[in-house]
């Protein structure tokens, strides 16, 4: 590849003028090349970086701080854990988050970073954002929303897309720059405690999978032959517990990525359609998501009533799909959250499960606020007079009395 052709490519279409810029840095391959490009190519006199911690784990942000220094940039760390997971995941967990089979996890971490470097840009005069997005990704639209919310006035700069570079570009330009590629699988690798995205956008319909891309992802071939049992609670909706223990969600989640990891349990393979009707296979894992989801769905249906249920269903699609598509902050999605926490008040109760080579069991369900009488419903118990329900179906089948009288007229 021309490193010639390239530099002509960044360097020849006409840029905005900016003076101090902020950037959220991962250490990625995204973020690190737009350091630079602000540096040759954007000319910024001063250059804000911010790195969020968000649940990517130690080693991420150790890699990160590292590989900063070679950079010659001081990021500023900001610890956003608690916010994600009890403001953000718990949400997630009420409202059984799903897009298309993905639990929405970049989807709100993107946005989580998008409005805070809004916001700190604005406070240190910042005229610009830089973010990394590609222009066949979600990201793009993601971040914009965000940004001109809460920092209408930057002017956002994007490279990769408005640069036309592809990865294999990207990584030319690091390479004539000096800086360290640590990028393992191509399109990127992109890691919260809620959910990990491997290789976004770059797996051909039929590629195999490397074995050795999984984090907590075990084949059920090679799981625990024994599988393992837990025990959850959950209060409004939300576990607080894991095996009698009492512990906050930043606990709970990771524990559960290992422990349904090593039994088989969170891979997602899906063909997804992005926000531009483009559709793209997206490989997931997400043990913690797959189980806390599964059982909050099952407890839902225990103590919510059939019309909570259905009604439900729609506003969790609709939650779902406002995230996905970068809308974390329209007002709608405020509304949706509203009913979403006041359904939440009587979803509680105690699963004990066995989760074995991918599958997830359940064993027992414990709830106060059930409405499971077998007392009444069940048929080996009086209950009530059966009898009483006679008058009740012959009303129930009086309109299908009438359409049978219409066909007849019709007929005729």
């Amino acid at each position: 590849m021309d490193i010639k052709s390239i530099l002509k490519k960044i360097n020849e279409p006409e840029k905005p003028k900016v003076k101090k810029v902020i950037i959220a840095y991962s250490g990625g391959l995204d973020s690190s090349l737009g350091l630079a490009l602000l540096k040759h190519v954007y000319k910024a006199e001063e250059i804000l970086a911010v790195t969020l911690d968000i649940g990517q784990g130690e080693d991420e942000i150790k890699m990160a701080m590292e590989k900063a220094k070679k950079l010659d940039i001081s990021p500023k760390l900001i610890d956003k854990k608690k916010e994600f997971t009890e403001e953000w995941i718990a949400l997630a967990i009420m409202a059984n988050s799903d897009y298309l089979g993905y639990p929405v996890s970049t989807s709100m971490t993107r946005q989580i970073i998008a409005k805070e470097v809004a916001i700190i840009g604005t406070k240190e005069g910042c005229d610009a954002v830089l973010e990394g997005s590609s222009g066949k990704g979600n990201d793009q639209y993601r971040m914009h929303n965000v940004f001109k919310l809460f920092a209408p006035e930057l002017n956002v700069l994007v490279p990769v897309r408005d640069f036309d570079l592809s990865r294999a570009e990207e990584e030319e330009l690091c390479r004539y720059w000096g800086i360290p590629i640590t990028e393992t699988i191509r399109g990127g690798d992109d890691k919260t405690m809620w959910c990990r995205s491997i290789a976004s956008g770059a797996i051909e319909i039929n590629q195999e999978l490397p074995s050795d891309i999984w984090m907590w992802y075990v084949p059920p071939e090679k799981a625990n032959e024994k599988g393992e049992i837990l025990e959850i609670e959950f209060k409004e909706g939300i576990p607080i517990s894991l095996n009698g223990s009492k512990a906050p969600l930043s606990e709970i989640v990771p524990s559960l990525n290992t422990i349904g990891g090593r039994n088989g349990i969170g891979k997602i393979d899906i063909i997804e359609d992005g926000i531009m009707d483009l559709k793209s296979r997206e490989i997931y894992e997400a043990p913690a998501a797959k189980i806390l989801l599964t059982l909050h769905r099952d407890l839902e249906q225990l103590c919510l009533t059939k019309d909570e249920v259905q009604f439900k269903k729609g506003i969790d699609q609709i939650w779902a799909y406002l995230i996905y598509h970068g809308k974390a902050f329209h007002p709608l999605k405020e509304d949706l959250d509203a009913f979403i926490r006041q359904s939440q008040k009587v979803v509680n109760g105690k699963y004990k499960v066995l989760l074995y080579k991918g599958n997830i069991e359940i064993i027992s369900r414990e709830s106060d606020s059930s409405l499971f009488y077998p007392e009444i419903r069940s048929i080996k118990t009086g209950g009530f007079d059966q009898r009483i329900c006679a008058n009740a179906a012959k009303i129930m089948g009086l309109p299908f009395e009438i359409l049978a009288k219409r066909k007849e007229k019709i007929r005729s």
